[in-house]
This record gives structure tokens, C-alpha cells and sequence, in this order.
């Protein structure tokens, strides 16, 4: 089914998937496996939409934020 589909997006599927996984069995709640399907979703999309530009990697700035730049 996700063979069709760019690294970004297989990217933010399996995030998604795997966040409302891990957050519902933390939680033991509905609520918490949302809260792990929105956080996995945007860190599977980082990550996938990361492969799709080679040469760049994702960085955390001093204040925690992701960014993206090429790699060192």
C-alpha cells in the first residue's frame, strides 16, 4: 500500500502509526494514542521528507528546534 507513495509520506504514515501505538499503550487512553499519532506523524515527515533532499540532515538549534541544512 506504500509503495506508491513518496519517503516523505511513507515517512508520516509510519510515524503515525507507530506514535498511536507506543502513545495509546503509555496512556492506556484514546487521547494519549492521538497525542502519539500527531507527534509520530510530524517526526516520520521530518525524517522521510530528509531523504527525498540528499545532502541535507535534520539539526536541533540551541533552543531545541529542528531545522534542516546540509550535512557536515
Amino acid at each position: 500500500m506504500l509503495a506508491a507513495c513518496t519517503p516523505t509520506e511513507r515517512g508520516t504514515a509510519i510515524g503515525a502509526g507507530t506514535g498511536a501505538i507506543i502513545g495509546g499503550a503509555v496512556s492506556n487512553s484514546w487521547g494519549g494514542a492521538a497525542v502519539g499519532a500527531v507527534a509520530g506523524g510530524v517526526a516520520g515527515a521530518l525524517i522521510g521528507r530528509s531523504t527525498e533532499r540528499r545532502g541535507y540532515c535534520i539539526y536541533r538549534d540551541q533552543y531545541g528546534r529542528k531545522y534542516e541544512a546540509r550535512c557536515r
